[in-house]
């Protein structure tokens, strides 16, 4: 048993900002498996992102990092956007042309495991939230001057 946290964010604004992502898998002992954090883009540098293109990126980048490792399963995915959990749960419908793709790949890359979809409060994703944080971070690190000019910060 398998389980993969995952978690994303747009910040300082929702759609527009910058968006991040973080994703950790563990085995049932506790054991780290892999784990990842990135940049999904940033509306300062033109990209057209939003929390939720974020969320669904962490989890296609977690699923990847799963196969990658030649894990059979079963495993159980855990995030805290409730969006995504029912989407892929049939809970609830894609309408959104931008989420379309992103939902598609997430089952291309589930078919033939044994995959759960769990809904965790914010406090049950802590590992997966702090790596996309810190990619936000790192981000604004590197490119500060341009991001307080463009989301105003002072």
């Amino acid at each position: 048993m398998y389980y993969l946290y995952f978690d994303g964010l747009c910040e300082p604004r929702n759609p527009g900002g910058v968006a991040t992502y973080g994703f950790i898998i563990k085995d049932q002992k506790g054991n780290v498996i892999c784990k990842g954090k990135g940049l999904v883009g940033a509306g300062m540098l033109g990209d057209d992102v939003t929390n939720n293109v974020a969320e669904y990126t962490a989890l296609i980048e977690g699923l990847k990092c799963f196969r990658q490792k030649g894990l059979k399963g079963p495993l159980v995915v855990r995030g805290d956007s409730q969006l995504v959990i029912r989407q892929l749960k049939g809970e609830y419908k894609v309408k959104s042309p931008r989420m379309k793709p992103l939902f598609e790949k997430v089952k291309k890359l589930i078919e033939g495991l044994d995959v759960t979809f769990e809904w965790v409060p914010r406090e049950k994703n802590v590992e997966a939230d702090a790596l996309s944080r810190e990619a936000f971070r790192e981000f604004v690190k590197e490119h500060e001057e341009e991001y307080r000019k463009y989301y105003n910060k002072r």
